[in-house]
């Protein structure tokens, strides 16, 4: 009995040195990280809680090729990370089930890493649940699990971010040819800002919704405009007078104006002069609807032309975002744009 009791006492000092270690290392880990904390820069320690989508640097080169469609995101400068996360968060809301080829979404360099992340992840929840629920099979798990895992992925690679020259914009684009009606989901948010359903944003100012993107170039220009005037004539919602009243916003974000002189002068763009660029579109919009005139003051289409900053791109390679909305969706005062997502006082005081 003598022995046991001494066994008894020494295992219970062996089982309290040990806890008293793990004790010790957990506040030299938690120590440690406090420390590094305060040494990583603002953005470093916003980063390592935030998870953000990394730039497709493939996109640039893409949009030159092809049309894209997605979302120009006007925000707070220096905020742009915050932006990001909170304008993804919103859109997740609004895209919904929207499928995309995994071989669209996803880069051909990341799908090795993504596949083995997805794998590891796989087998670790697999592991708890065999522990824990052992009368279900181990094979049923891994397919559920498996199935939800590519959902995430799939989810979350169907925008791609796309590096931009400005400060303050953000630019997220679809990364398959069959993407949903941007305009659509562009106008539930402002339904449900309306509503009250959704909380207004806190960095993100205005979305504008991409429907097509070309080069700058006076017969692509034309083409595209002409294209979504029709789909919207032909879209049996918008209910319109005759005859057609539309109006032309121009915008030239990121170009500097030593940039716009070289290329004015070396002929390179001609449609960098906005009243160029306002006739190419207005014949366009008359060439497609013939009884149609322009109108400043109430469109009933508004047809918008965004220059895209792009990162990365051959010099003199310029490509426009372009939009036909619906007069709901736009504000003439001042200028002809996108609606804000909350009133202009709250932006310039910095709510927003």
């Amino acid at each position: 009995m003598a022995e046991e009791k001494q066994v008894s006492q020494k295992v219970e000092r062996e089982t309290k040195s040990e806890n008293e270690n793990e004790e010790a290392t957990e506040e030299e880990e938690l120590e440690e990280k406090r420390s590094d904390t305060k040494r990583m820069k603002p953005w470093e320690q916003h980063a390592a809680v935030i998870s953000l989508p990394r730039f497709d640097y493939k996109a640039p080169s893409a949009l030159l090729q092809r049309s894209h469609s997605g979302f120009l995101v006007t925000c707070s400068i220096k905020r742009e990370k915050s932006a990001t996360k909170e304008v993804i968060s919103i859109l997740e809301k609004y895209i919904g089930s929207y499928n995309c080829a995994t071989s669209e979404c996803l880069e051909s360099s990341n799908a090795s890493q993504t596949t083995k992340r997805r794998k590891t992840q796989i087998d670790e929840i697999v592991r708890t649940s065999a522990e824990g629920m052992k009368s279900k099979s181990v094979s049923e798990d891994t397919d559920g699990l498996s199935k939800e895992m590519d959902a995430i992925e799939e989810k979350s690679s169907v925008l791609s971010l796309v590096k931009l020259t400005r400060s303050g914009l953000l630019l997220l684009t679809f990364a398959g040819e069959n993407s949903p009606d941007t305009v659509d989901i562009v106008s539930n948010i402002f339904q449900c800002l309306e509503s009250g359903s959704l909380r207004s944003p806190l960095w993100c100012h205005r979305i504008f919704p991409i429907q097509s993107t070309c080069p700058l170039d006076e017969k692509e220009l034309r083409t595209v405009v002409s294209k979504l005037v029709l789909q919207f004539m032909n879209d049996k919602k918008n209910k319109l007078s005759h005859p057609i009243k539309f109006a032309v916003g121009y915008n030239r974000r990121g170009i500097e104006e030593m940039q716009v002189k070289f290329m004015k002068d070396s002929n390179k763009c001609s449609l960098l002069d906005r009243n160029k660029c306002f006739e190419i579109v207005a014949s366009a919009v008359k060439e497609a609807v013939s009884d149609s005139s322009v109108d400043l003051k109430s469109p009933e289409l508004s047809i918008l032309v965004e220059l895209l900053p792009l990162s990365g791109v051959p010099n003199g390679s310029l490509v426009a975002a372009v939009s036909v909305l619906h007069q709901n969706l736009v504000s003439v005062k001042p200028r002809l744009c996108i609606k804000p997502l909350v009133s202009d006082g709250q932006v310039k005081n910095g709510q927003s």
